[in-house]
Parts: C-alpha cells; sequence; structure tokens
C-alpha cells in the first residue's frame, strides 16, 4: 500500500469519527451518550480500585434494610476492609464519628463467610469476643466478630436469619462503605 492509500484510508477514518462527534441524528448521539457514559464509568471504577483498593468498589443496594440512610438501587462506595478499619456504632457514639447519618461504619460482609451469597451491607452496631453473649441475656459467641444490623431493621442480623448466631468475623469484611449515590444502581439490579 503506498503513502497515498494510507492518506486517504486516514482521512476517510477521521471523516468517519468527525461525523460521529457532529451528527445530530437521534441514534448516533444516543450511541455517543452511551459511550461516553460506559468510558466515564470505566474511568470511575479504575480510579476507586487504586484509590479504595477493592476489585469490586461499588455495589448496588438491593433491600431497604438501611433506609431510610441508604435506599433501594442506591450504588455504594466500598473502601477495602485492607485499607482501613470499622468503628462500630457503639465507638461511634462516644467519639462522635457518624457515617450515613448514624454512628459508626457501615460495612458490606459476606454472609456466614459464603462467596455465592449476595453480600451483606449493615451497619457494625459492636464487637463481641468468643464466648461473650451477643446480646443482653443472649448466647454466647461462637467465636469473635461485629454485631451487626439494617438502621430500618427492630433486630441485629444475629438475632434475624440474616447471620443467625453468629458474629461477623473480620474474615467475611469485604470492605467498609464510604459514599453513595442515590438511585443510580436500578439498572443493575434490573438486569440482575
Amino acid at each position: 500500500m503506498n503513502s497515498q492509500d494510507q492518506q486517504t484510508r486516514k482521512d476517510k477514518i477521521l471523516d468517519l469519527v468527525k461525523h460521529f462527534r457532529t451528527s445530530e441524528n437521534f441514534w448516533i448521539g444516543l450511541t455517543r451518550d452511551l459511550l461516553f457514559v460506559a468510558v466515564m464509568i470505566g474511568l470511575f471504577m479504575l480510579v476507586s480500585q487504586i484509590a479504595l483498593g477493592t476489585p469490586r468498589p461499588a455495589v448496588a443496594v438491593e433491600s431497604g434494610s438501611m433506609l431510610p440512610n441508604i435506599g433501594i438501587g442506591d450504588v455504594v462506595i466500598i473502601q477495602d476492609i485492607e485499607r482501613t478499619h470499622v468503628i462500630t456504632y457503639r465507638e461511634g457514639a462516644e467519639s462522635g464519628y457518624k457515617s450515613f447519618d448514624n454512628y459508626g461504619n457501615v460495612i458490606l460482609y459476606r454472609k456466614f463467610g459464603s462467596i455465592s451469597d449476595t453480600p451483606i451491607i449493615h451497619r457494625a452496631m459492636y464487637w463481641v469476643d468468643e464466648g461473650e453473649p451477643m446480646w443482653n441475656s443472649g448466647p454466647a459467641a461462637p467465636h469473635a466478630g461485629y454485631i451487626t444490623k439494617g438502621d430500618n431493621n427492630r433486630d441485629i442480623d444475629q438475632v434475624a436469619s440474616t447471620s443467625w448466631h453468629q458474629p461477623v468475623k473480620e474474615e467475611w469484611i469485604i470492605g467498609v462503605a464510604r459514599w453513595h449515590i442515590p438511585w443510580v444502581g436500578y439498572l443493575s439490579l434490573a438486569v440482575h
């Protein structure tokens, strides 16, 4: 292929790109917008992974257990547990630390450590050591871990089927919730 043919091919490609960028056609404009959104989400995921250290920096919330502070369809940005530590509700109440309009951290954890179940996003209420009662007059903890609860739930997870009589072990924790973006996760939930 000679240099004239290469220049002609290059000019055709540049004309196509210019047409794509400036076209008033609805479908081309929609494609352009969707491409832009996909690139922005990709960049956001890359920056989040680098900054927050988690391969899964964002999750869509599926239930109303954290209402009114985190709603169904909200996307929650997670910081890897290896890059932070958990502040419980009790510790937050003592120090004044709040996240998502309540004391302590909201954590994302694997139910009973299972990687096949949907992770749970609830608030870390307090820590119990092995053999310590999990709540007043409650049974002894079979191992050390966090007692957790959804902000909109009446009972702690360890009384409910969410984490029946099992404190959340540190190794079950994926990360700590840092921010949320309302309603953005509805599309993801509809697809899954």
